[in-house]
């Protein structure tokens, strides 16, 4: 039972085409930049962008991929595209970092100095500002809209505006100091950060390959299932949650009277996933499997018209987490 989307495929790769338009504007003035200074800071700047320049491009091709539907190849749809963009925009920027360290560490070795610094300075902080505004754009259009590539993008868009940052930082302690070596220290230093922010790019993205559990999403889905668990609706357990980009594929096994007729168990969780998908934000299905209760729970049942009860209804207990994704109990009775 899906539920619609209201923000289009099409208007994610325009967010991605705005996106690589900026990273390329940005390399061509940050390039310039370090022709002019010869900083090794500036350098590690430029590095990071004509990543931003590469990860944007795939991004773009990605989302339009990610974003076809479901067929009967992929009958889970091809959002999942969205995580192996994210982990190769972690790896470029991990791949940036190595050459920035080299380049720093080289240009230690040969006490190379910086020139020009008044005009780097001002072509750095303007590609920075640029670059922290559209970075916080697309974390937060990534997150609003549950698409993990732009949300990736984001983030390795802002960290190149955290780059731009420490580049002005050190020149400017060059320029006032007059001790060289400050250059190639930050560009170092901005080299380990960037290994720091690809590594949990990649972290991240293949967790979500590997269906890793969210933990805060499935304590959310159980907040929103908690308030139907009564009047025959019994327990919920076994409840798994698969994302696929923007799509959330659930599943969950629904305890219902033992006596209910497999069409009134059926109409029961229809309704069930129909009220929870209203409350749900972006896309998804949910699919309940019904189980009898086996007279298990009819101390937390509150179903007045039970026919086979076999002990007094005693109160309804709260829905948990560990209860919810926890396998199949009929075989060593009910938790909690």
């Amino acid at each position: 039972m899906p539920h619609a989307d209201p923000t289009p495929v099409v208007t994610h790769t325009r967010v991605a085409a705005l996106s690589l338009a900026v990273a390329v504007v940005l390399l061509a003035v940050k390039s310039y930049a370090w022709v002019l200074t010869g900083s090794q800071a500036i350098f590690s700047d430029a590095a990071e962008s004509i990543v931003n320049v590469v990860a944007a491009a795939f991004a773009f091709r990605v989302l339009a991929w990610a974003g076809q539907p479901a067929d009967r190849e992929h009958p889970f749809g091809h959002g999942k595209m969205e995580y192996f963009s994210a982990a190769f925009e972690g790896g470029l920027v991990v791949a940036a970092a190595l050459a920035i360290l080299w380049q720093a560490t080289d240009a230690l070795i040969d006490r190379t100095q910086p020139q020009q610094l008044d005009v780097g300075l001002l072509l750095t902080v303007g590609a920075g500002l640029a670059n922290g505004a559209l970075g916080l754009y697309l974390i937060r259009y990534g997150r609003a809209h549950h698409s993990a590539a732009i949300e990736a993008d984001g983030h390795h868009v802002l960290s190149d505006f955290v780059t731009s940052a420490g580049v002005v930082g050190g020149l400017l302690a060059v320029k006032f100091t007059g001790v060289w070596w400050l250059d190639p220290a930050v560009a170092l230093a901005m080299g380990l950060m960037l290994v720091r922010t690809g590594w949990r790019l990649v972290r991240r993205a293949v967790g979500a390959l590997l269906d890793e559990e969210d933990p805060a999403f499935v304590g959310k889905l159980v907040a929103m299932l908690q308030p139907h668990v009564h009047g025959g609706l019994i327990r919920i357990h076994q409840l798994r949650a698969l994302r696929s980009g923007p799509f959330h594929h659930i599943s969950a096994h629904l305890v219902v009277p033992e006596f209910w007729s497999v069409q009134r168990a059926h109409d029961a969780a229809e309704a069930l996933a129909a009220r929870v998908l209203a409350e749900f934000e972006g896309e998804g299905d949910i699919d309940f499997h019904t189980d009898p209760c086996e007279r298990m729970w009819c101390a937390t049942c509150d179903l007045d018209a039970c026919s086979v009860r076999a002990q007094p209804f005693a109160g309804r207990k709260p829905l948990t987490v560990e209860e919810a994704v926890a396998p199949d109990p009929a075989s060593h009775g009910p938790l909690g």
